[in-house]
């Protein structure tokens, strides 16, 4: 992590097109579901606890939703549109449970670019190795901003050529 060191910019809403996308595989791990739920200060013995979970429909510990949201916006700060970027409005379906140790493949989509409102719309749909859809969401997204004097510079710069 490069706290505190200046970084690449991610795309902005002039650099992103509708179907640009994005592909990507996590694999839910115990570190990260141990980091999470200390982080939250989340007790649920559904994300935990085994002899809590096998007497639900579970049948076993899930993974808390919001890790799942997590791993989404991680995307989108990463890489589409990346660093700078900010999400504004998140809607979300969890069509299925996620367990432990599971492996998901993530599909982003942008959808829709909007340059009057430098809002950018991605469609993310998730699936386990079975293929089975595990989430659907819609997450609009202001793309990084550059800075006007960076334009002011380059413009400047442009015109000395």
């Amino acid at each position: 992590m490069n706290i505190g060191k200046p970084r690449k910019l991610g795309k902005t809403i002039n650099e992103i097109e509708e179907g640009d996308s994005l592909s990507l595989t996590e694999s839910i791990e115990d570190n990260q579901l141990l980091l999470y739920l200390g982080l939250t200060n989340d007790a649920n013995p559904l994300y935990i606890q085994h002899d809590f979970a096998q007497k639900t429909e579970y049948q076993q510990p899930i993974v808390p939703s919001v890790m799942l949201m997590g791993i989404i916006t991680s995307a989108i700060s990463k890489h589409l549109p990346g660093p700078g970027s900010h999400v504004v409005n998140f809607s979300v379906n969890f069509i299925e449970p996620v367990f432990h140790y599971e492996t998901l493949t993530f599909q982003f989509e942008v959808i829709k670019v909007d340059k009057m409102k430098d809002v950018v719309t991605i469609s993310v749909e998730a699936e386990n190795t079975n293929e089975d859809r595990v989430l659907d969401a819609v997450v609009m997204v202001q793309p990084p901003q550059v800075p006007e004097l960076e334009i002011a510079i380059e413009s400047e710069g442009e015109l000395n050529e």
